[in-house]
């Protein structure tokens, strides 16, 4: 693991870390996910610095960031809570000690992490005893991943967000309860993410191959120089990998750049996904007026491509929403939900899956 710079999004707070006058709270927030684990730590309000019905202040900027490119443990009982915290709490003492802090200082952690809907019980069991005998009482939140991309883009505002990578989920909530559309996986969904449309690319590519109806020649030459190799050798190439998400992924780009250059097939592919991504939004998104959509996640950055159709379905899904750029990211959306646990001004909802609290 190695300390980066302090880091924080655009509207955060000031750009030294601290959170105003008479601050003295630490809290930690942690994205963990399948390109590894980032830790960060940032000083905000204590609960008891301001009176219970006043405003949440603004979203706190981290004041030190710990990056591991190695992932957390999952296994047949789900994630690893002790490879977790062999990670975890490592960090925290680093960004601690680095910020001239005391160790029971910290006041409260949100770890967001991949599967933790799913794969999440024996964290929710260990974490917060175990983080408890480290640091003291300390107030913890377990949330799956997609709450703290929605805590990012959208803060506690009313809403969906659409977190767009290797797969696709869709989070909404009017802040009394969660609603969740996809994120099952490549095999039973994630449609219209980037594994989605790199499945898609390729078969178009196997479909030229062939001669057969819906191939594109553009997408088989880009597939060729891609995986170094001719459609008949992909399958071999393809069918071992455990990772066969991301290789489908990686492919994704190039049906985005494809669709740039006007090749048909690749253009409705792009179309295609933008229709899911939208449909998925549709699903969680409240009903209320001026209800918010962000778009989270290295999906989108394929540009105009997805984007495009992507708002056009939107605004005709979702005339009585308001779809505007993301604040953040799973990072900033984790130390946004541990900066309201410390200040005791927590709106989003909890959930004994999405979102944990003790």
């Amino acid at each position: 693991m190695t300390a980066a710079e302090p880091a924080g999004g655009p509207g955060r707070g000031p750009s030294d870390g601290s959170a105003g006058t008479g601050c003295s709270a630490w809290v930690l927030g942690a994205d963990s996910g399948g390109s590894g684990l980032r830790v960060a730590l940032a000083r905000v309000a204590p609960a008891d610095a301001a009176p219970p019905d006043a405003d949440a202040g603004p979203a706190p900027v981290a004041a030190g960031t710990v990056v591991s490119s190695e992932p957390v443990r999952t296994g047949p009982g789900g994630i690893d809570a002790e490879h977790m915290l062999s990670r975890l709490v490592p960090a925290a003492r680093t960004l601690l000690t680095d910020a001239g802090a005391q160790a029971d200082g910290l006041s409260a952690v949100c770890v967001g992490a991949a599967g933790m809907a799913t794969l999440g019980e024996g964290l929710r069991a260990a974490l917060p005893g175990a983080l408890a005998a480290e640091f003291g009482p300390v107030r913890v939140a377990l949330a799956a991943d997609a709450v703290t991309a929605y805590a990012g883009a959208l803060g506690e505002s009313p809403g969906a967000v659409v977190a767009g990578g290797t797969g696709l989920i869709a989070m909404g909530t009017d802040l009394r309860a969660w609603q969740r559309a996809d994120g099952w996986g490549h095999l039973l969904g994630d449609c219209g993410g980037g594994a989605w449309i790199g499945q898609a690319g390729l078969q178009a590519a196997m479909r030229d191959f062939d001669g057969r109806e819906g191939g594109s020649r553009a997408l088989r030459e880009r597939a060729e120089a891609r995986f170094d190799a001719p459609p008949d050798k992909l399958p071999g190439l393809l069918y071992p990998r455990t990772d066969r998400p991301a290789v489908l992924a990686s492919f994704a780009p190039d049906v985005a750049a494809c669709a740039a250059e006007e090749d048909p097939v690749a253009a409705g592919i792009m179309r295609a996904a933008a229709r899911e991504a939208a449909m998925a939004a549709e699903a969680v998104c409240p009903s209320a007026q001026g209800a918010e959509v962000a778009l989270t996640g290295g999906l989108f950055r394929t540009g105009a491509p997805l984007l495009e159709p992507l708002r056009a379905e939107l605004g005709r899904r979702l005339p009585h929403a308001r779809v505007v750029a993301a604040e953040g990211g799973p990072l900033d959306g984790a130390l946004l939900v541990a900066a309201r646990l410390a200040e005791g001004t927590l709106r989003l909802p909890p959930d004994d899956a999405l979102l944990s609290v003790s």
